[in-house]
């Protein structure tokens, strides 16, 4: 049985909306190259060990942080709340859940202010802060426009052993479930939750965690994830792109999945919908439903489902990595998605030979 994470008896932080994320990288002058020159987000500012990236629509000071250290891995989840005071209220929240938190009121990277970081029961490290250092918002630069441009930070994706168990805790949070994926048991696989109204703010992926599955930033059309493409073959390095493009049955996104120097996986999305409203559906997909990753019913490659990024506790340190226990989604679709069916019930069921030969 699930041991689920106790609801606090004092209300959760308004959160608005993943906001960034602060990654380690080994060598940053190779991060620096994959993050500006081919995928082309705008520098902030920068010094000798740490880069401070921003997306092309965003006002403040950052939404990735890329940090020169020895292990790779993701050092803060990062979320803005609607005011300082939940700064406060994140703080009581985790400390009433017995969880380590560390606040400084000038904040854990340039361009934030007071700040409270935490280490979540699901072993994740999440910051919450409001104050934020305001910088140009690019949107009318034309003149730094690419074909490729990233516009906003979208979302981030986490892989958990227990994904009813972080489901529940980021509902008690304050997230919406927009969407998941079960099977006939009564297994959940993943999980897609939203503050602002879009599909997700962060996911949760079944798997061996805690870990990063991906950090996604939105282009505004389909033809920028295809120049992405274009480029990164044009630069051969078309062996970095992982999966796609390709269009999600989950989201109905259009998307692209490419691994950085270091294989942090960064996911290009567009084209999801809207969910602000109060009843707001949930979509459930049946696991066995070979359209609910791919529309197109394409096999999902298996480092998709196995690999993923080591993340720090606050004192730096990789956080030790437990084993899924229940069903995984690649096993139960044999060979990642080699005979899930595309056909409604009741009709012949078409396949598709996936990864398994």
């Amino acid at each position: 049985m699930t041991d689920f994470v106790p609801t606090p008896t004092l209300p959760a932080p308004d959160i608005v909306r993943c906001a960034y994320m602060e990654i380690v990288v080994t060598d940053l002058a190779k991060s620096r190259e994959f993050y500006v020159g081919v995928l082309g987000l705008h520098v902030t500012e920068e010094d000798e060990s740490t880069i401070y990236l921003r997306s092309l629509e965003e006002f403040i000071h950052h939404n990735l942080v890329l940090r020169q250290g020895p292990v790779a891995a993701v050092a803060a989840f990062a979320y803005r709340v609607k005011s300082p005071a939940e700064v406060d209220a994140a703080e009581a929240y985790y400390r009433e859940l017995g969880c380590r938190t560390e606040r400084r009121p000038e904040g854990f990277t340039k361009g934030i202010g007071d700040s409270v970081r935490v280490e979540d029961p699901l072993g994740f490290p999440y910051e919450f802060f409001y104050e934020t250092e305001h910088v140009e918002r690019l949107t009318q630069r034309y003149d730094l426009y690419s074909a490729g441009e990233l516009v906003r930070l979208d979302h981030f994706n986490q892989v958990t052993p227990d994904v009813p168990r972080g489901r529940r805790y980021l509902e008690d949070l304050g997230f919406r479930v927009s969407e998941d994926i079960q099977d006939s048991n009564g297994v959940t696989y993943a999980a897609w939750l939203h503050r602002k109204q879009t599909v997700h703010d962060t996911a949760l992926t079944g798997g061996d965690g805690p870990r990063m599955h991906h950090v996604a930033f939105a282009t505004h059309e389909k033809h920028n994830i295809i120049q992405i493409c274009d480029k990164m073959g044009a630069l051969r390095i078309s062996d970095r792109i992982e999966r796609g493009p390709g269009r999600h049955g989950v989201s109905n996104a259009f998307y692209l999945y490419i691994l950085d120097p270091d294989g942090h996986r960064i996911e290009i999305y567009t084209q999801d919908y809207y969910t602000g409203d109060p009843d707001n559906p949930t979509v459930t997909w049946d696991v066995h439903d070979n359209q609910r990753r791919d529309w197109w019913g394409n096999p999902v490659v298996p480092s998709w489902y196995t690999e993923a990024s080591l993340v720090l506790d606050l004192d730096g340190k990789p956080q030790p990595v437990t084993a899924r226990t229940d069903a995984s989604e690649m096993a139960v679709t044999v060979g990642a998605d080699g005979f899930s069916y595309t056909r409604q019930d009741g009709e012949d069921k078409g396949f598709k030979v996936g990864a398994q030969l």
